[in-house]
């Protein structure tokens, strides 16, 4: 190790650039739900458990923006399914 090292030619800021259409943020996850994501991307052989909780939410905004007519035939298979019809 130098005793002294030359910084005078680095750049404040993130190392690789981002992917375009993507924002860093910082996020407060509880312990349990961030825990949970990692062990199933551990259980799924690997990935990354940011890339999982990403595609949650979108699923979950892709559900509640849902058009009531493709959610009302979404119910009704499944409790014909239910019934067994």
């Amino acid at each position: 190790m130098e005793d002294e090292y030359d910084f005078s030619q680095g750049k404040r800021g993130a190392i690789e650039p981002m992917s375009p259409g993507k924002t860093r943020i910082t996020i407060r996850l509880d312990d349990d739900v961030l825990a949970w994501f990692r062990e199933q991307v551990h259980l799924a052989g690997g990935g990354n458990y940011q890339t999982l909780i990403n595609d949650v939410l979108r699923q979950y905004i892709q559900k509640r923006c849902e058009p009531l007519e493709e959610t009302l035939r979404r119910v009704l298979r499944e409790e014909l399914e239910r019934m067994g019809k």
